[in-house]
């Protein structure tokens, strides 16, 4: 969809220039990325941001004590920033738009308004954040939770690399950050004006609709629990079928409950997976002793997720006792939803509605920075389509067609909080 509007318009070319070429960093031979934290991809995509920066923007660039990257232009007033951005990592073998698309739209935005002359009162600052995919040393979202204070320099002082050693600490320092003054990086209250955020949207909701973009109300809920199952191992040849106490088996049919307890709540924005599995002895011929998996929960909607819990427990302890067999749960993660801020939704709607479309709200069912921001100030995002839905994966697209529309429906939403906003 065209963005309908006389206004100012984000240069669409130079955003998908500025797309590929990103994306040639950290590229790998099956046509993904491999750019995750501290890795030679990470400092090469890092250099050529600030490269850019400094070459087509008038900004002042700097990289914080957790190694952030931030090119800060000056408004008109003496007022507390607008921050838009993203961040520029992958996971393994990801996508060339999950994050990066945020950091680049944001850099295409301001590269446009200061081109055009038009002055915000706001001072507009771009930020890629530190680490926000699942990396070697187990820490998401690293950057964007220092800056909420969700972590301190207690958390991490002793976090290291999984399979060298190397501590976060000096990981850090190699990207140009310092752990040990992270502390000084919380938001305080009035700092930052308001945070906006572009992401693709990760799933195929704006597909099926065919809608370009849409305003984020929430970021989901995320809850996860281990889950062990202990059985008996024996021969798998000898032990006949009524005398088994399988733990896979009995796994197996919790797998099978999570799917079917979270089909049961009828909610597109309620789901749950069991992604990892863990069978003991893990032998030919000898029935599974123990299984361990991760359960995972998302929603939205704290009713779905207690409702859910209840009909879990009720299903663990019939298949604990109809087998036999001992089932213990541990909560490792319940992190509680997270709303966006009515102002900034507001304005992404306007952005979106004046550019011809329809504005509607989805539920993020995919963590961002964007959530640890809301913690700090005033925080949005705003999606644009996916290709098929598909994310974290090489196959990953969007089509510019979208990307323009929600370049300038962003565009438009920054310049109604900057008028909004004191």
């Amino acid at each position: 969809m065209k963005y309908k509007t006389d206004f100012l318009t984000i240069h669409r070319g130079r955003l998908q220039s500025n797309l590929l070429k990103l994306s040639e960093i950290g590229k790998n031979p099956q046509g993904g990325i491999d750019r995750w934290l501290c890795s030679e991809a990470d400092v090469s995509a890092r250099g050529w941001l600030r490269d850019y920066w400094k070459h087509h923007t008038d900004t002042e660039f700097h990289t914080d004590a957790i190694a952030n990257l931030w090119a800060k232009s000056k408004g008109t007033l003496p007022l507390a920033p607008l921050v838009i951005g993203s961040h520029h990592d992958t996971v393994s073998n990801g996508g060339m738009y999950d994050g990066a698309l945020g950091v680049l739209m944001a850099t295409e935005i301001l590269q446009t308004l200061q081109e055009s002359g038009k002055k915000l009162r706001h001072p507009l600052w771009v930020v890629s954040f530190t680490a926000e995919e699942p990396n070697p040393f187990n820490i998401s979202t690293l950057g964007s939770k220092v800056l909420g204070g969700v972590l301190k320099y207690k958390d991490l002082k002793d976090v290291t690399h999984m399979q060298t050693g190397q501590t976060l600490a000096d990981a850090i320092q190699q990207i140009g950050g310092n752990l040990e003054e992270i502390d000084h990086l919380q938001i305080q209250d009035g700092q930052v004006a308001a945070f906006l955020e572009c992401h693709i949207e990760q799933g195929r909701r704006l597909a099926d609709q065919k809608f370009s973009s849409a305003a984020v109300s929430t970021i989901t809920g995320i809850y996860r629990e281990i889950i062990t199952v202990t059985g008996t191992a024996n021969h798998a040849g000898t032990t006949v079928m009524r005398d088994r106490q399988d733990a896979l088996c009995a796994a197996s049919e919790i797998v099978l409950l999570a799917e079917k307890t979270a089909a049961a709540l009828h909610s597109d924005e309620a789901v749950a997976t069991v992604g990892f599995l863990q069978i003991k002895p893990n032998s030919t011929n000898i029935i599974p002793a123990s299984t361990e998996m991760i359960l995972e929960m998302r929603t939205s909607d704290p009713g779905k997720k207690k409702e859910f819990l209840h009909l879990l427990t009720q299903g663990v302890d019939y298949i604990a006792e109809s087998r036999g067999i001992q089932i213990q749960r541990k909560t490792i993660l319940d992190q509680q939803p997270m709303p966006m801020n009515p102002a900034v939704i507001k304005a992404v709607e306007q952005g979106i509605e004046q550019g011809g479309q329809t504005a509607v709200r989805l539920v993020s069912m995919a963590g961002h920075d964007a959530a640890h921001m809301a913690r700090v100030t005033r925080s949005g995002m705003i999606f644009a389509q996916s290709v098929n839905g598909k994310s974290h994966c090489a196959d990953e697209a969007a089509t510019m067609d979208d990307i323009e529309f929600t370049a300038n429906a962003m565009l438009a939403a920054l310049l109604v909080l900057d008028e909004e906003l004191d």
